[in-house]
């Protein structure tokens, strides 16, 4: 997945300083996160985003929310019909609200501990990069890949991943992308909205899992 489009953010992001995303999200950082209005509306019309991207022609699909934190984007798939399983590595982010309609999961989604040919739709929205941040990172690459292969047996066959997250470089963008195609057979690519302005740029990578290749 190469292309023209070329970024860098230079300023250092929570997840360049913590090592771990449960180091970063406690106590206070986490509640303020969970209860902020803002926030909300953010995921809510990321969410808005990946339905657009994600094209179903009806809402009786079975979505998981890889990375869900405290709900926001699985209320709203719920909140418009769809089936939901919410999975996040923060056990506490699964405490604050009432999660029982959308089917809470404390786990980590470089192992997801579910079926095989479930679902019908895996998204993950603002938690990615804490997945993978540096391309020389012997640890990542092997949970990234971990993560292609456990995305790709859960995953139905024309099951689609959409996945928003905010990439420091193009380097690792591509990187990521390359993992993927790499490692299970999925067919997809990026979609940059708004990549003239930093502020307002949505990086989106959509593959679709043609088969039903076991590993």
């Amino acid at each position: 997945m190469s292309f023209n489009y070329k970024f860098h953010v230079k300023k250092k992001r929570p997840e360049d300083i913590y090592a771990d995303v449960r180091d970063y999200y406690k106590k206070q950082r986490l509640l303020d996160y969970a209860y902020s209005k803002s926030m909300m509306r953010i995921q809510e019309k990321i969410t808005k985003r990946v339905l657009e991207l994600l094209d179903f022609d009806n809402n009786n699909k079975l979505i998981l929310d890889a990375g869900c934190g405290p709900g926001f984007a699985s209320f709203y798939l719920q909140q418009h019909g769809f089936k939901v399983v919410s999975l996040d590595l923060i056990k506490s982010f699964l405490n604050i609200y009432d999660m029982s309609e959308i089917n809470p999961i404390n786990g980590d989604m470089s192992h997801l501990p579910i079926k095989s040919n479930i679902f019908d739709a895996i998204i993950s929205i603002s938690a990615f990069q804490w997945i993978y941040r540096e391309i020389s990172g012997k640890s990542e690459n092997k949970s990234l890949i971990e993560l292609v292969k456990s995305f790709y047996l859960a995953l139905k066959t024309n099951g689609i991943i959409v996945i928003q997250f905010y990439p420091k470089n193009t380097k690792i963008l591509e990187k990521i992308g390359s993992i993927f195609v790499k490692h299970a057979p999925f067919e997809g690519g990026y979609i940059i909205d708004n990549e003239n302005s930093p502020k307002k740029r949505k990086i989106f990578l959509k593959l679709v899992k043609y088969g039903n290749s076991s590993f």
